[in-house]
Parts: structure tokens; sequence; C-alpha cells
């Protein structure tokens, strides 16, 4: 079955003065949505593997006039986010805005992926958003406001050719923000929201060699058919598979 979602025009947050904590800040969206923070009037905390990246997206941030705290994280690494999360709340205060941006995307067919893959996509892709969730909602929780923001995909939302781990564990992301989200409703919590996003496509290089064209509205394999989706991925060839961007 194929969801079509009708755009809602919604009242816009002002966030100014929110400190935001965005995973996978060293390039791509992460550091786009780092800028746009920043313009916003919020301060950054920056995580992620590539150091270098990361402290270039924290000049950036400060050159629009932005506090910016850079920190390597590996956060498949559960001892490390929790570690770490520590570091910031006294260098950097509480964390309001989480945005769970970082992942990667591997390109393979199901049985031409090997095991540790499978496994790495998972650790990044959704486990790594159960360490965050678990080191700064206490935090929300104590000042009764916050917001979790997971940069899912379309692919969260149905299969794509080659992306069966990729698609997997962005619909494990979806499940992980919509329970949480019923859960904080479940204990009265008012203040803290969750808000999940599904790029398509994007040009960032993550997606390098992908393709695909219009979007009908029939059954699902004749939509892959007719838009090119089975054969999105034939040409993919995309970053470096082994790097949490």
């Amino acid at each position: 079955m194929v969801l079509f979602f009708v755009p809602v025009k919604l009242k816009a947050k002002d966030i100014t003065g929110e400190l935001v904590l965005i995973t996978g800040a060293g390039s791509g969206i992460g550091r786009k949505m780092a800028l746009k923070f920043a313009e916003k009037g919020c301060n950054l905390v920056l995580w992620d593997v590539n150091a270098k990246g990361n402290d270039e997206t924290a000049v950036m941030v400060r050159n629009k006039g932005a506090k910016a705290y850079p920190y390597e994280v590996d956060i498949t690494d559960s001892e490390a986010v929790f570690s770490t999360s520590e570091l910031v709340k006294k260098e950097a205060g509480t964390v309001t805005i989480v945005v769970n941006n970082a992942g990667i995307v591997i390109g393979k067919s199901i049985l031409d992926l090997e095991e540790k893959q499978i496994r790495k996509i998972f650790e990044v892709n959704a486990l790594a958003h159960f360490w965050v969730v678990r080191a700064f909602l206490p935090g929300m929780l104590k000042v009764d406001h916050g917001h979790f923001v997971t940069i899912s995909s379309l692919a969260g939302l149905g299969g794509s050719p080659k992306l069966t781990d990729y698609c997997a564990s962005k619909f494990a992301a979806i499940g992980l923000m919509e329970a949480l989200q019923v859960e904080l409703h479940s204990e009265g919590r008012k203040n803290i929201h969750t808000t999940i996003i599904c790029p398509f496509f994007i040009n960032t290089g993550m997606f390098n060699g992908a393709s695909t064209k219009l979007m009908p509205s029939r059954s699902f394999l004749a939509l892959h058919d007719a838009t090119g989706g089975t054969e999105s991925m034939s040409k993919f060839t995309g970053r470096n598979s082994k790097k949490v961007f």
C-alpha cells in the first residue's frame, strides 16, 4: 500500500536561543541544518566522527554569530554518546532540540550485503537514535521543554531495490519516534515534541548515481516500474559506506 500525505501549513515555532544538537553535522544535510539553525538564533552542538568536517561546520556557524560546540563522537558507541552528553551539559548547557541526522547507505542487493554491513547500518540509522534520545531526554524532562527531530527517508515508508537494509533501518527510526511521541503523550508530557522528516534522494553525495522519475498513484510494483524506482540504484556509487556522515 502506498500512502500519500497532504501538506499541512503549520504555525512557525520560535526557536531563538535554543541549544540544538545535530548528529552528522560535519557535512551534507547536517551542515546545512546547522547553518539554518544558526540563522534562526540558535546555538549548536555539533556531533560527527569526522572531526575535520565538524570543525569546519563550527567555523561556519560562528561566522553567523552563533555559538558552536563541536565534538568528535561515534554515535554507535553508547558509552561514547553518554559520556559526551555529560560534557555537553557542562560545557554548553541543556540541549532542547536534538536532530538525529547521521546516517549511512550501502546500496547492495540483500544477497550481496555482508552481515557486518547490515549490522552497521542498523547501528547508525536506528540503534544510535536510542542512545541519543536516552542521553538527552532526561534534561528535556527536567525543564519540561524539548524537541526530537529524526531525519528518516521516503525509503522508511516504502521499499526500494538494493536498499533492503536502508529501508528497514529507516522504518525502525520512524517507529521509534512514533512510539516515543505516544509514550510522552501517555505520560502527560505535552511540551516535548517529535518530528519525522522523510526526504527523497538528496543532492549531498550520499545517493550519487541514484535516480528516478515522476510518482504515479497506483499499485506498489507499478509505482516502481513506472517511475524508474526499480532501476533507481542500478548506477549507485555514493560515498564511502564506512563513513558515518
